[in-house]
């Protein structure tokens, strides 16, 4: 599917200057809030767009050149010169642009795209529109003294406005049109002396022409104000969080912690990979201390391995939050992620072995590294072969971070030796139960 997309940019957004002087610049976790509106709509299936510009004109459009480029996609900026007066304007400005039925957005509205896929799919009649929205009449984002209120009955719109007091929902600011807004608006500014887009919806609504779609709980916020801002930032972040091929040291533990710093890490010009050899780095580091004598250097390379695990998962984190994700990105952090426990594991062997020398300790230190490899190699078949097979999510998953957690334990109690036996018990045994899962299931 494919369509094409209007976005209003034209405002100024007042009460957001701390965060820029440019509200469709401001950036959200790294990235300006006109950039993941048009990222959420590109993913939706939208593949032309038409912004209106209106204050700072210059500055999105220069913006906007560099975003085609970096995109693939084509954007064409509108420059509305009355930008200050009401948001029905700025839909004009694009009449000669869109003949058939069109995405319209706001440029300060996030949301999930399948919002606007969804609407998207949705048939409309000549002189029909249709608007997301949100029943939830409870939710958490929404700031009750902006909102646009919606009633509706039977996924038609009856009644649109900021003062309603008997209403079901809340307008999202996601639409799908057909050219007929355009006559309407015109039509509103002549009879009524009012051309703002919820004076339009309110006379297609009184004709009948006005769709209701419940978006059931997917995510969308207009960020209008710094409250709304820090709402939008939190709630980008928990999504981060819900990882499902986490482990529970990483969902309970590193998750939260790595998530804090990528919060800190996006607004700084740091690379995906650049914090995947920073990772490898601190890693070799902890493996060094591990190989030196005493329990203090093991305790301080405990520390350090465990912290590198949490900064193991900010790459990922930075890269989805940039839309800088790369399938090499993840194979580079993947052969990274495979030295470091070579590394860390090596320098735990050297620790046992310098403090009780005894040949044993050296087998169980290779069946340590040779089960951290097979295991790793493992999880990628095992998944990929047995994914529509068998049921995933029950049970204990043995991914990395149990690993570094279980190095970080035996450097905590001084027990190198037994975090090794365990380490090449538990990955090897687990290795074993994967093929013969493989092998029964064909």
């Amino acid at each position: 599917m494919s369509m094409k997309c209007l976005i209003i940019a034209a405002g100024k957004g007042r009460r957001l200057r701390q965060q820029g002087d440019s509200k469709p610049l401001v950036p959200i976790l790294g990235r300006p809030l006109i950039e993941r509106v048009i990222r959420s709509a590109i993913e939706a299936g939208a593949d032309d767009f038409y912004v209106v510009t209106g204050y700072q004109e210059g500055r999105i459009r220069a913006f906007l050149a560099a975003l085609t480029g970096h995109l693939g996609c084509r954007i064409t900026p509108i420059f509305n010169r009355d930008w200050e007066k009401e948001n029905g304007l700025s839909v004009l400005k694009a009449r000669e642009y869109l003949k058939e039925p069109f995405l319209l957005l706001m440029a300060d509205h996030l949301f999930d795209p399948a919002i606007a896929r969804e609407l998207m799919a949705l048939p409309l009649s000549d002189g029909e529109i249709a608007l997301g929205v949100d029943r939830n009449t409870r939710n958490s984002c929404i700031d009750m003294e902006d909102v646009t209120r919606v009633k509706t009955n039977g996924g038609k719109i009856l009644n649109i406005g900021k003062d309603l007091t008997d209403f079901n929902g809340f307008d999202t600011g996601i639409f799908k049109c057909t050219s007929a807004i355009f006559s309407v608006l015109e039509h509103s500014a002549k009879q009524n002396g009012d051309t703002t887009l919820s004076a339009a919806v309110q006379m297609l609504a009184g004709a009948g022409k006005a769709k209701a779609v419940e978006i059931n709980g997917s995510f969308w916020i207009d960020v209008d104000d710094p409250a709304a801002f820090n709402r939008a930032e939190d709630v980008i972040l928990t999504n981060l969080k819900d990882k499902t091929n986490d482990g529970p040291v990483a969902r309970y533990i590193n998750r939260p912690l790595s998530v804090m710093i990528s919060r800190r890490l996006v607004n700084h010009r740091i690379t995906p990979n650049q914090i995947s050899l920073f990772s490898f780095l601190c890693s070799v580091v902890a493996a060094g201390l591990f190989a030196l004598d005493g329990y203090l250097a093991l305790l301080l390379g405990g520390f350090v391995a465990q912290f590198a695990s949490i900064v193991d998962g900010c790459d990922g984190e930075v890269a989805r939050l940039t839309y800088q994700s790369s399938p090499y990105g993840g194979w580079f952090d993947a052969v990274l992620d495979r030295y470091a426990d070579a590394f860390l594991l090596f320098g735990l062997m050297w620790h046992a072995y310098a403090d009780r020398t005894d040949g044993l300790i050296l087998l169980i230190g290779f069946l340590a590294i040779i089960g951290s490899f097979m295991l790793s190699y493992t999880a990628d078949k095992h998944d990929s072969l047995m994914r529509d097979r068998i049921s995933h999510g029950k049970g204990l998953r043995l991914g990395r971070d149990i690993r570094v957690f279980l190095i970080f334990l035996g450097a905590v109690f001084n027990q190198a030796y037994l975090a090794l036996i365990v380490l090449a018990a538990v990955m090897n045994i687990e290795t074993i139960r994967r093929l013969i899962i493989c092998r029964d299931h064909g």
